[in-house]
């Protein structure tokens, strides 16, 4: 019975998904955003969502769905229909990271998922309150952390971020005794560090630019491979003297997976066009990110390549979750 059921609703289901393909999109699309207002995912989808409704003449929605390192907004992408009208910037947790991270996954990335296109890079940032933290150099607060008898304390949105993974392995690294404290984003984490609550976050730069530049925080380094554009003064993790950390955050766009070719190439396509644009470009490297485009394969490629990385920083981390 339950099988036929299940049969009678998928064939219910056939001619909305194919009259979706004609002129997509023909009504407002949702875009299911895994983190809360405020963060850098929220942030570059928003800006995103922009450039999508102004091309494509239709309205694009935000919807937060936070919770479970991107577990749960991701999960209502892949329990969506399939028709073109949902959609959502996954980042690398939801890709990579979580499957290693969590003893039972509520989806299967590979099974679940259709990528669309890359939305966004961006390196994390290592800083600190200006107020609370006497170092300007990220030496001077290996040596200011390592003296301090109750240790350091690093903020991150959940276990088994970036975010996270990057102060545990910037702990062991350092001889620092560091405790983890989780957060729901960076909405949260800032205050906790401004007012002195946490010690620091490695992070991902575009929730912390405004305050860099206010001079509220300083940051001792960034992760990426080379100095970001946007903060020419910062110096890299190697420069900082701390080797071997290259850590790179990014979101790829995804709708559930089952979702018209035609509607997939549109998407993707227009996606493209936008990373393309160089006023776009200047916009998100404004934000603090790097807003870069690819067909569906490009995602999965780098899936594919920076699986074993974070399953041994997961490892490394010791982090678990049921």
């Amino acid at each position: 019975m339950m099988h036929r059921r299940h049969i009678l609703t998928a064939g219910l289901a056939l001619p909305a998904i194919a009259s979706a393909q004609g002129q997509w999109p023909e009504r407002p699309v949702r875009i299911i955003v895994p983190w809360p207002p405020g963060g850098s995912t929220d942030v570059l989808s928003r800006l995103l969502a922009e450039q999508l409704q102004a091309r494509l003449g239709q309205s694009f929605l935000i919807e937060n769905r936070p919770g479970a390192g991107g577990n749960i907004g991701t999960d209502a992408l892949a329990k969506a229909t399939p028709d073109g009208y949902s959609m959502a910037p996954v980042t690398v947790g939801g890709w990579t990271i979580n499957q290693y991270l969590f003893a039972r996954m509520p989806y299967d990335p590979d099974r679940d998922l259709q990528p669309i296109s890359m939305h966004w890079t961006l390196p994390n940032v290592f800083i600190a309150s200006t107020t609370h933290c006497p170092a300007t150099t990220a030496a001077e607060f290996i040596t200011w952390g390592r003296a301090r008898r109750q240790g350091v304390s690093y903020g991150s949105p959940g276990v088994g971020t970036t975010a996270h993974l990057s102060g545990s392995f910037f702990c062991g690294k350092t001889g620092l005794d560091g405790q983890h404290v989780p957060f729901r984003g960076a909405a949260q984490i800032i205050p906790a560090m401004l007012a002195g609550d946490l010690t620091f976050a490695i992070d991902n730069l575009a929730s912390y630019v405004p305050l860099i530049q206010e001079g509220r925080a300083r940051a001792f380094a960034v992760t990426s491979a080379e100095r970001w554009p946007g903060l020419p003064n910062v110096p890299t993790m190697a420069e900082a003297g701390i080797a071997d950390f290259v850590v790179e955050s990014w979101c790829a766009f995804a709708f559930p997976a089952g979702v018209p070719a035609a509607i997939i190439e549109r998407a993707s396509a227009t996606m493209q066009a936008i990373a393309a644009d160089p006023a776009v470009q200047e916009r998100f490297m404004r934000a603090g990110a790097r807003c870069v485009g690819s067909a569906p394969e490009g995602v999965h490629a780098r899936v594919r390549r920076e699986r074993p990385q974070w399953q041994e920083m997961v490892r490394l981390s010791g982090a678990r979750m049921e």
